[in-house]
């Protein structure tokens, strides 16, 4: 299935043999697939990639042939640049999925891509779009290598993977990488809007409650294809409201969005006060301990659409702010949770992040690591920067030790304690506490062994 701008399940999909997606009959396509920008100036979003001059730009407009790799979200316009390139640029389309397609098709696509050129007075180009390249084998990207590399097709892969890890290095530098953002609310705004009065979309014929759209921009999450997908859903319920109470033109509120879609409403606005509101309750709730609390909130946040990846960040800072040497593995845990989020999603990503939660908010508590940074941050800006002690210096150079760097060094691992008793820090720090830990979980153990050290270390 391709994850580009408005695909929908179930939508019509062009024939292998080519024709552009822009050109598919829309009468019985879903709202999303209707709406889909014929141009470049269409494109909601994006901005970075539309200056003109882009390349972007100069492919579309200047027909200039040019493989281009799409890294980004669901939702964001993948598809829909692809589309565009081959509806502007009077190339024939031909869509692959990775999912399906195997190096059988891909290199019948290239063959007849290539037949097409060879033709007497052949001027047909073909772009290739792949979806979801990062499903794709080695093999099977290489067999989309001699096709870009000789310009018998024009690729257009698509990604939500980063494609550094997921995409062969030969294809990677044959490719224009282009990143896409997720859509702003605004953006998202734009194409409601649009849609509700395009004769392509709803024709006028539904308002959009204040409150509703609110609701729908929450749902959405930066996903144009998903916020259409539940306006046309909402209008429908809308629709049959209307007919019942004869009322013109219909109005989609709040109820019949969530009857709709069903979800229920939040009071949570993730552009203003409630999302950071809600976010410091969540962290604070996990530094109290409290992991009901905790879990409340980060079920407010998912059901409002929040973006899991800012939960997941704001639970890897917690780790170490608020839990830090209390609980080392906490960190991990909470690492371990932000990479679920990118790799499986969202809904399914819930569990992570929620035992993420659970974890974190029963864990042993400690700030000192966070305040043995600050305080050591706070002398360098204050000018504590003394010169590093000459054994510690690198002696691995010719002259070194005639200047006397790493001449008194002492190996550690050469004393049966494990730790030299010998000068690490500048003159101008040097006996300063900055880690202060407490006795509070694993760090009880942190605590001993550090003052053990200090007192070799400082009874030299």
């Amino acid at each position: 299935m391709s994850e580009g701008l408005f695909d929908l399940p179930g939508a019509p999909a062009p024939a292998r043999g080519g024709g552009s997606l822009a050109d598919v009959d829309h009468t019985a396509a879903p709202l999303a697939v209707r709406m889909r920008p014929r141009s470049l100036d269409e494109l909601v979003g994006q901005q970075h990639l539309l200056a003109p001059g882009s390349p972007l730009r100069r492919l579309v407009e200047g027909d200039q042939p040019m493989s281009l790799l799409l890294w980004g979200p669901p939702g964001t316009g993948k598809t829909t640049i692809a589309a565009v390139v081959s509806h502007q640029t009077n190339r024939k389309f031909v869509e692959l999925s990775a999912v399906t397609a195997g190096v059988k098709d891909v290199r019948q696509v290239i063959d007849g891509a290539r037949r097409d050129l060879a033709r007497p007075g052949g001027t047909v180009e073909t772009v290739l779009f792949i979806d979801e390249v990062h499903r794709f084998t080695k093999a099977q990207q290489d067999a989309l290598l001699p096709g870009v590399e000789n310009r018998w097709v024009t690729l257009v892969a698509a990604t939500t993977e980063n494609p550094f890890f997921s995409v062969i290095s030969p294809l990677l530098s044959r490719s224009l990488l282009l990143t896409l953002e997720s859509l702003t609310d605004d953006d998202i705004s734009v194409l409601l809007d649009r849609a509700l009065v395009d004769e392509r979309g709803l024709n006028g014929e539904f308002e959009l409650a204040l409150d509703a759209r609110d609701h729908l921009l929450r749902m959405a999450g930066g996903d144009a294809r998903r916020a259409l997908t539940y306006l046309e859903a909402a209008a429908g319920g809308a629709r049959a409201k209307s007919d019942a109470e004869t009322a013109s033109p219909a109005t989609i509120d709040l109820e019949t969005l969530e009857t709709a879609v069903d979800q229920a409403a939040v009071r949570y606005d993730r552009a203003g006060d409630q999302h950071y509101d809600v976010a410091s309750a969540l962290i604070k709730s996990i530094r109290g301990s409290d992991v009901d609390a905790a879990m409340h909130y980060l079920a407010r946040m998912i059901v409002a659409g929040e973006d899991p990846r800012f939960i997941a960040r704001r639970l890897v800072i917690s780790a170490s702010e608020d839990i830090g040497m209390g609980d080392p593995t906490a960190l991990g845990v909470a690492v371990a949770a932000a990479d679920a989020v990118q790799l499986i999603g969202m809904p399914e990503a819930r569990i992570n992040l929620a035992q993420a939660v659970v974890a974190l908010a029963l864990a042993p508590k400690s700030n000192a690591v966070i305040t043995a940074v600050d305080a050591a941050i706070a002398d360098v800006k204050a000018g504590k920067i003394g010169p590093v002690p000459s054994h510690l210096r690198d002696a691995h150079y010719a002259g070194a030790k005639k200047i006397g760097h790493g001449a008194s060094y002492q190996y550690s691992h050469n004393d049966p304690r494990g730790v030299s008793p010998q000068q690490y820090a500048p003159d101008v720090i040097d006996g300063t506490d900055y880690y202060t830990p407490t006795r509070r979980g694993g760090e009880a153990a942190y605590a001993d062994r550090v003052e053990a050290i200090r007192k070799i270390l400082r009874n030299r």
